[in-house]
């Protein structure tokens, strides 16, 4: 055999490299854990000998946790919705123009963005301010401040000056799923993702990381007591691969098993337990009745739908299962099948109504909850008239992004509120 050169050895090993990064996912840089250390920290202040700024606490690349992670996660000149990105930059949203992103749990730039309008000649001044319409992140380097009006997790006790990405998510992503389907923070090590469709199963050797890296039991992200720290671990669900899209053609399905509404109680434990004025139950089945017409409700006065198309990304639902094989499948065969007893236990939970990160209405919710039609003359907003009881400040191009470009049409002329996706009392 013929020897190989010194510099074909070298060679060799680099083209490997090469052809890994190339053929894996471009964007898995935490790949269900915790990414490069040097992708978030900066030893000594510097990368290559070159100077990289103030350096935050714990050497972070940014003045605090939730800054470090926009720097990846905002992105300046993004023509449309862009993969992992989930802020759009303050000079790229001026008045009248909605921000760019579309993943699930929606777009923080949100919060800049404050309307006000007049409802009628008889009402003042209306306004739905800025930091109504999501999570409140503190961000220092990138503008975003905590909420001054609500200075607690409502229905708990997570103080608003410490909430950031990592409130949620564990930079560290120690959270992992085994073959047993339990979690756990140690053992198998982390072979990737596992939060989509594609995602590897784990196996005998090797786990995948729980669900978008969300904080399981025990988890207290620095700086807050233990008594604060979490109870419940993570949900169960799948996201396609694609999830940051226009859904002008279509719904985003993203395949909620179980646990998301015990999840959110880490923070938010007596929201609706009947201590507080929330008398929606969440997590609840949702019932013979509700499901059936759930699966028939298409708009105001259509109750024509079937299972297999009866899904909406504004009004989604939980599988009621733990079993990811259902998931994927739901995922792969029939992204916009309704509520079925034969997948699971469906439930309300707390994303049927609310965005995870923040949205064009108040409250976080995923349709505007405060004006009877959400569609008024087959359009969303009442542009450029001097009285906007429906659109409500927002132009028709804001209005639709917040609707996440799923078109009026799809509507009604004059649509009802989409509660009644869920209960039937349609006039």
């Amino acid at each position: 055999m013929k020897n190989s050169s010194p510099l074909t050895l070298l060679l060799i090993p680099a083209l490997f490299i090469t052809l890994v990064l190339v053929t894996s996912n471009a964007l898995a840089f935490h790949t269900g854990g915790v990414g490069e250390c040097d992708g978030c920290h900066s030893m000594h202040n510097s990368q290559g000998g070159i100077s990289e700024g103030v350096s935050g606490p714990s050497l972070l690349k940014g003045s605090d946790s939730s800054s470090t992670c926009l720097n990846c996660h905002q992105v300046s000149g993004d023509t449309g919705p862009t993969a992992y990105h989930i802020s759009t930059p303050d000079g790229e949203i001026p008045f009248g123009i909605p921000p760019k992103q579309l993943s699930p749990g929606g777009d923080f730039a949100w919060l800049k963005k404050t309307f006000t309008w007049y409802p009628d000649a008889a009402t003042p001044l209306t306004t739905s301010a800025g930091d109504r319409h999501g999570h409140n992140i503190v961000s220092l380097d990138f503008g975003f401040q905590p909420d001054l009006t609500k200075v607690i997790a409502p229905g708990g006790a997570y103080p608003a000056n410490a909430l950031g990405c990592i409130s949620c998510h564990d930079p560290h992503g120690k959270y992992r799923r085994n073959l047993d389907g339990s979690i756990s923070t140690g053992g198998s090590p982390i072979r990737d993702s596992g939060s989509y469709v594609s995602s590897p199963l784990p196996d005998s050797q090797t786990a995948v990381g729980v669900y978008r890296m969300l904080g399981g039991s025990g988890y207290a992200p620095g700086g807050i007591v233990a008594g604060l720290a979490f109870i419940y671990g993570p949900p169960v669900a799948l996201v396609p691969d694609t999830y940051n899209r226009s859904e002008a053609a279509g719904p985003t399905r993203v395949a909620y098993g179980s646990g998301m509404s015990e999840w959110c109680r880490n923070c938010h434990p007596n929201m609706h337990d009947g201590t507080n004025s929330f008398e929606h139950p969440s997590p609840e089945a949702l019932g013979t009745d509700i499901i059936n017409y759930y699966n028939s409700y298409i708009k105001t006065g259509d109750l024509t739908g079937t299972i297999p198309t009866a899904y909406s990304s504004l009004v989604p639902f939980e599988v009621g299962t733990s079993n990811y094989a259902v998931l994927n499948g739901i995922l792969t065969n029939t992204p916009n099948k309704g509520p079925d007893l034969g997948d699971g236990s469906p439930r309300v939970m707390c994303l049927s109504c609310h965005r995870a990160h923040a949205g064009g209405w108040d409250s976080i919710m995923r349709w505007n909850p405060k004006t009877n039609n959400i569609v008024n003359n087959g359009k969303y907003s009442e542009e450029g008239q001097i009285y906007q009881p429906f659109g409500q400040g927002r132009t028709e191009a804001e209005a639709l992004q917040a609707y996440y470009q799923t078109p009026a049409t799809v509507f009604a002329a004059s649509q009802q509120k989409l509660c009644y996706k869920c209960h039937a009392t349609v006039p």
